[in-house]
C-alpha cells in the first residue's frame, strides 16, 4: 500500500475542500469482505489532479460528477481524479472490502464461547481507506454521514447516536467536522448498559460472553467516566463537543484504546473475567480519562500533519494521569507514572531510534506510526508536567482554551499551540518549547554537596544537558526514635537547573533526592552518602512517589552500567518485602525479572536470581496471610509462578485449584501456572487441552497457545513457528494468536532448544512484515524477538538484517530498537 507523503498532502490539502462523506456500508455479505459504498463531496479551488485511497478487495464502481471512471485505473490504493476543475464535485465509489484478523481497518471475531461474531474498525492513521474511499489525511476534516446494515439481532455503533430503522438497518446522526482516522463503527450483539449524564447518552458496550464481568464492574465504570467527564468541564471551556459517550471494549485490539469521537473503543482485556490489583484498576481508570481528554486534544482539534502526533497523545497522557488523581478515587497515579510510563520514556529517548517530542518533520504515514511510542507519550506527558511547574496550572489551563477557542472543529500545529499558550503568560514558551520539544535525550542531574567553614553545606547541581528544570530536592533525616530504618522530611526546596549559585541546606541529611516529586523528565544520582541511605532505608522513605523515584534511578544505573544488576536484587529483597504502594512492587518485580534476571544476568547467575526473586516473593505471599492487601497477595502470586524454577509448589496449586490461603486459581492464574508448567516440562498437550475445555474463551485460546509454544519439545516448537511463520493467507493467525504464540515461544530455559531459531527469524520475520503488513510486522519485533539470546552472534545477525534484510518500516524500528537493548545487555553483562 503506497503511503502519504507529507508534501503530498499538503498539497492536496491547498487544492481540496471536503464538506461531506455519505456512506453505507453493508456487514451481511459473508465472512470474508463486506459492502461500501461512499459519496465524497468536495471543492477544488483551482483546476488539477489529485488522487483518492481506497482498498478494496474489488471495485465494483467509481463515478466522478455523473460520469463513470474506469475502476481497472486504480493503482495501488490510490484513484487518481484528473482534469479536475474549479468549484464542487461528487465522488461515488462502490466496492468490496477485505475484513481483517489483524486489528486494522474494519476487524472480524467470532467469539468461541458462543459463535457470536463482532465488527469494529480501527482508522488510525490511514486505515479509513480499508472501509471507505477518503481522502485519508488528518486535514481535510468533513461530516461523516453513516448507515449501516448489519444482521438481525445486532446493534450498531458509531461517532453519533444510531437508530435501527428495521430490518438491520442503522442509520448514524450525522457528525460534526472530523478528520477520517476518526470515524468509526462497532456492530454485533453487544450487551449494552446506558445511562444518562448532564442531558447525554452514555453507554458501555461488550461481548455478551463478558456481560456478567462487564456488570460487576459497571458502578465503577461509569463513576469514572462521570468523574472525568465533570472534571473537563471545569477544565475546559469548550463543552463536550459531540452528541453521545459510548465506550466499546472490542476484541483483538492493538492498542489500548482508541479517542473516536462518541465512540471510544477499549482492548476488551479491560473487562476482568479475573481478579486484578488496583493497579489494574487504576490503569483503566486513566486509560478511560485519557480518551475524553482526546475529545478535546484531538478530535475537536486535530493535528494538521502527523509530526504533531505528540498535541494528541503528550495532552491525553498528562492530562490522563492528573484527571484521575484530582476527581476519582486514584489519587496515586502520578505514582505509576513514574514508575511504570516514565521508564518507557527514557528507554525509547536512550536508543538511537529516539525523536523529539515535536520533530521538525514526519516524511510519510509509515514513519509517523512509529512515533507512537514512549517518546510521544511518557517524555511528552513529563515536558508538560514540567510546564506546569514551570508556568503555573492557571495559565497553562487559559493557553490551552485559547487554543480551544481558536481551533475548535479545525486543525492546529505545535506553532499555534505555543502561539495560544503565549497569550497567558509572561514566560518565554517559544524557548521552552526550542528545549523540551525540539531535542532529544535524557538530561542527567547529579548533586554535589560541599561542606563549608561553619560546618553546614551547599548544593551544587551538576547538569549535563541542555534543558532548564524546575525541580524539588528532598532533604530526609533518619528517625532515630524508631529503629526501624525510618527517614524523615526536613525540607522540600525549589529549585531551578541550572543554579546561579550553590544552594545552602544547612546540616547535611541522611538522603539529598534531586526531583523530589517527579517533576520533571531528567535522570538523577546520588551522592556517596545518599547511596548508602538508600541502600539501608529505602523502603523508610514516607511518600510513595518519593520512593519511586529513587527505584527509578536505580534502575536507570543498571541500565547505565554503573550500578551492578545484583546490587538492584539485593536492594529489591531488602526492601519490596516492606513497600506498600503496588504499582512500585509491581515495577521493581518486572524489572528484576524480565530485565535483569532474563537479561542482563549472565546464564550461569540466572538460577540464583530465580532463587532470590522466589523467595521476595514468599515474603510477600506471607506478609499478606491476613487477607489485608489482597492486591499485593496477587501480585507476589503471579511473579512466583513466573519465577518457578521447579514445579512442585506451582503445580500443587494447580490441582488444588488455590494458592495455600488464597486467591483461588481463576481463569488468568491457571493459565499463569500451566503457562510456567509448560516452560518446565512439567504438563503436555493433555492438559493444554483438557484446560481449553475448562475455558474455552478467546482468553483460553490465547492461553492454549501460549502454552502450546513453551513446551521444551522440538516437533511443540516447530508447529509454533510455523503458525506464526508459515501461514499461508487463509490459515494466519489473528493478531493476538500470533502474540500469544509469541510470548511463550522464546525461553531462556530452552537455549539449546532454541538456538536454530535465531538465524531463521530474521528471514522469517522480514517476510512476514512484508506479507502481512504493519500491525503483524510490530508484534513481530516486538513478541517474536528472541531477547533472551544475549549474544554478540545474535547481535551481528540483527545488524546484518537492518543493513540488507531490507525489513518494512515498522519491523525495522522494532528491530533497531530491540538490538540496541541487547547491545545494551551485554554491556551489562561486561562490566
Amino acid at each position: 500500500m503506497s503511503v502519504l507523503t507529507r508534501d503530498e498532502a499538503q498539497t492536496r490539502a491547498q487544492l481540496l475542500d471536503v464538506h461531506r462523506y455519505t456512506i453505507e456500508l453493508d456487514l451481511t455479505t459473508g465472512d470474508e469482505t463486506f459492502e461500501s459504498r461512499t459519496v465524497i463531496t468536495f471543492t477544488t479551488r483551482a483546476d488539477a489532479d489529485t488522487f483518492v485511497e481506497i482498498k478494496p478487495a474489488q471495485m465494483r464502481s467509481v463515478t466522478l460528477d455523473g460520469h463513470p471512471l474506469d475502476p481497472e485505473t486504480l493503482d495501488d490504493n490510490r484513484l487518481h481524479l484528473k482534469d479536475l476543475t474549479a468549484g464542487e464535485h461528487e465522488l461515488r465509489v462502490d466496492a468490496a472490502m477485505c475484513y481483517s484478523r489483524t486489528g486494522e481497518g474494519m476487524h472480524r471475531f467470532t467469539d468461541p464461547v458462543d459463535g457470536e461474531t463482532y465488527l469494529y474498525t480501527q482508522l488510525c492513521m490511514d486505515d479509513a481507506q480499508r472501509v471507505f474511499a477518503a481522502f485519508d489525511q488528518p486535514d481535510l476534516k468533513a461530516v461523516f454521514d453513516l448507515s449501516v446494515k448489519a444482521p438481525e439481532g445486532w446493534t450498531v455503533l458509531a461517532n453519533g447516536i444510531t437508530e435501527h430503522l428495521g430490518d438491520g438497518r442503522w442509520q448514524a446522526a450525522p457528525t460534526p467536522r472530523i478528520s477520517t482516522y476518526l470515524a468509526a463503527v462497532a456492530a454485533g450483539p453487544w450487551h449494552s448498559v446506558r445511562a444518562e449524564h448532564r442531558g447525554l447518552p452514555f453507554g458501555l458496550h461488550c461481548r455478551r460472553s463478558l456481560a456478567p464481568y462487564l456488570d460487576t464492574d459497571i458502578d465503577e465504570l461509569f463513576e469514572v467516566t462521570r468523574a472525568c467527564f465533570d472534571r473537563y468541564h471545569e477544565k475546559f471551556d469548550e463543552p463536550y463537543p459531540f452528541d453521545s459517550y459510548d465506550q466499546a471494549f472490542v476484541p483483538e485490539f492493538n492498542a489500548g484504546a482508541m479517542e473516536n469521537p462518541g465512540l471510544v473503543t477499549f482492548r476488551d482485556e479491560f473487562v476482568y473475567r479475573s481478579a486484578v490489583p488496583d493497579t489494574e484498576r487504576q490503569t483503566r481508570a486513566v486509560v478511560i480519562a485519557h480518551e475524553m481528554a482526546h475529545m478535546w486534544f484531538g478530535d475537536l482539534v486535530t493535528l494538521r500533519w502527523w509530526d504533531d502526533i505528540w498535541l494528541n497523545e503528550s495532552f491525553a497522557e498528562y492530562m490522563g494521569y492528573q484527571t484521575c488523581a484530582e476527581a476519582t478515587r486514584f489519587t496515586d497515579t502520578w505514582t505509576d507514572f513514574g514508575t511504570a510510563r516514565k521508564a518507557w520514556g527514557y528507554d525509547a529517548d536512550h536508543r538511537p531510534s529516539t525523536h523529539p517530542v515535536a520533530p521538525e518533520t514526519v516524511d510519510d504515514t509509515a514513519s509517523a506510526m512509529l512515533n507512537f511510542d514512549g517518546i510521544s507519550y511518557a517524555k511528552g506527558a513529563s515536558a508538560l508536567r514540567q510546564l506546569v511547574a514551570w508556568l503555573g496550572e492557571k495559565d497553562f489551563l487559559a493557553g490551552i482554551n485559547t487554543h480551544f477557542a481558536r481551533h475548535k472543529f479545525g486543525n492546529a500545529t505545535l506553532a499555534d499551540f505555543i502561539d495560544s499558550l503565549a497569550t497567558a503568560t509572561e514566560r518565554d514558551v517559544h524557548a521552552w518549547a526550542d528545549a523540551w520539544l525540539r531535542t532529544t535525550g535524557v538530561d542527567l542531574l547529579t548533586p554535589a554537596v560541599t561542606r563549608g567553614d561553619n560546618g553546614t553545606y551547599t548544593l551544587a547541581v551538576d547538569h549535563a544537558g541542555s534543558r532548564t528544570h524546575r525541580i524539588a530536592v528532598g532533604l530526609y533525616d533518619q528517625d532515630l526514635g524508631d529503629g526501624e530504618g525510618h527517614l524523615t522530611l526536613r525540607e522540600r526546596l525549589d529549585l531551578d537547573v541550572p543554579q546561579a549559585t550553590p544552594q545552602p541546606i544547612g546540616k547535611r541529611p541522611a538522603l539529598l533526592l534531586l526531583n523530589d516529586g517527579d517533576l520533571t523528565y531528567a535522570k538523577v544520582r546520588f551522592d556517596a552518602e545518599s547511596f548508602e541511605t538508600v541502600r539501608t532505608s529505602l523502603a523508610g522513605l514516607p511518600d510513595p512517589l518519593t520512593r519511586a523515584v529513587v527505584w527509578n534511578a536505580l534502575r536507570d544505573a543498571v541500565r547505565d552500567g554503573e550500578l551492578a544488576a545484583t546490587a538492584y536484587l539485593a536492594a529489591a529483597r531488602a526492601h519490596l518485602p516492606r513497600e506498600t504502594e503496588l504499582a512500585i512492587v509491581q515495577a521493581v518485580l518486572a524489572f528484576a525479572a524480565a530485565q535483569v534476571t532474563d537479561c542482563y544476568l549472565a546464564p550461569e547467575e540466572r538460577p540464583a536470581a530465580l532463587v532470590t526473586l522466589s523467595a521476595l516473593c514468599r515474603d510477600l505471599i506471607r506478609r499478606t496471610e491476613d487477607g489485608d492487601n489482597p492486591g499485593l497477595r496477587l501480585i507476589a502470586v503471579r511473579r512466583f509462578i513466573d519465577v518457578a524454577a521447579h514445579p512442585d509448589t506451582i503445580a500443587a496449586w494447580l490441582a488444588d485449584g488455590t494458592v495455600p490461603g488464597g486467591p483461588e486459581l481463576d481463569p488468568d492464574l491457571r493459565w499463569r501456572v500451566l503457562g510456567r508448567l509448560a516452560v518446565l516440562g512439567a504438563v503436555d498437550e493433555a492438559a493444554i487441552t483438557a484446560e481449553l475445555e475448562r475455558d474455552p474463551s478467546a482468553t483460553g485460546q490465547e492461553g492454549a497457545a501460549r502454552c502450546r509454544a513453551a513446551l521444551p519439545d522440538e516437533d511443540a516448537k516447530a508447529k509454533a513457528w510455523d503458525a506464526m511463520f508459515g501461514g499461508d493467507g487463509r490459515a494466519d493467525l489473528s493478531n493476538y494468536l500470533f502474540i500469544a504464540t509469541a510470548q511463550g515461544f522464546w525461553q531462556p530455559e530452552q537455549a539449546d532448544l532454541l538456538r536454530q531459531y535465531v538465524p531463521r527469524y530474521y528471514k522469517d520475520a522480514v517476510a512476514v512484515g512484508a506479507r502481512r503488513g504493519p500491525a503483524i510486522a510490530d508484534a513481530a519485533g516486538r513478541y517474536a524477538f528472541p531477547a533472551y539470546a544475549v549474544d554478540a552472534d545474535a547481535l551481528r545477525l540483527g545488524e546484518e538484517c537492518l543493513r540488507d534484510g531490507e525489513p518494512v518500516p515498522a519491523l525495522r524500528r522494532r528491530l533497531a530498537d530491540q538490538l540496541d537493548d541487547l547491545a545494551r545487555a551485554l554491556r551489562v553483562r561486561e562490566g
